[in-house]
């Protein structure tokens, strides 16, 4: 008689509490009225944030961090003021605005390349796991962020995500609804 036995890694407990925490977070976010609203708003720091009911899909990735104890205002603010050429010029600022970096999406994803994983885009939806932050092109130069969560399809086959395109802080299946351009996660 053989008997075979596999041996799968077993995950690091903490590290995936975080992420599930994370997502369960962003789930949270989906139970409040909130307006897409993308105006420059002058905000405290650290700890700053835009009006309750107010936000774009930066601030959900934002307050779901923030749930967490990690204030991306604060950590975005302090990376691009030390490295602040490794960050995008798009918007013809000379050094950072602690009001509005953390508010865009490709200064996350700078960040979040600097100081989190890189994981691969795929089509495979297995790849994405809840506590993923995912970065579309939607086209135009505008780009869009989310969060994976613990939430499954109707098909069962991959995982929803917590995001903000218009419609609030909402929970969709749009994981393959756009180009995927980035795929991280982060744990400081």
């Amino acid at each position: 008689m053989l008997l075979f036995i596999f041996c799968l890694p077993l995950p690091v407990s903490g590290q995936n509490d975080f992420f599930l925490r994370l997502g369960d977070s962003a789930l949270t976010l989906t139970q409040q009225t909130v307006n897409y609203d993308p105006q420059y708003v002058v905000i405290g720091y650290p700890g700053g944030d835009v009006p309750s009911d107010r936000g774009v899909c930066t601030d959900v990735v934002i307050r779901a961090y923030r749930k967490t104890g990690i204030d991306l205002q604060k950590e975005v603010h302090e990376d691009m003021k030390y490295h602040f050429k490794e960050y995008p010029n798009l918007w013809g600022l000379k050094k950072p605005d602690k009001n509005i970096d953390h508010r865009r999406v490709p200064n996350l994803m700078v960040f979040f390349k600097r100081h989190g994983t890189v994981k691969k885009i795929t089509d495979n939806p297995a790849d994405y796991q809840p506590g993923d932050i995912v970065c579309w092109d939607l086209g135009g130069g505008i780009t869009h962020i989310g969060i994976v969560v613990n939430k499954r399809s109707s098909d069962r086959r991959r995982f929803l995500i917590v995001h903000n395109i218009g419609a609030g802080q909402v929970l969709e299946d749009v994981l393959f609804n756009y180009p995927i351009i980035g795929h991280y996660t982060y744990r400081k």
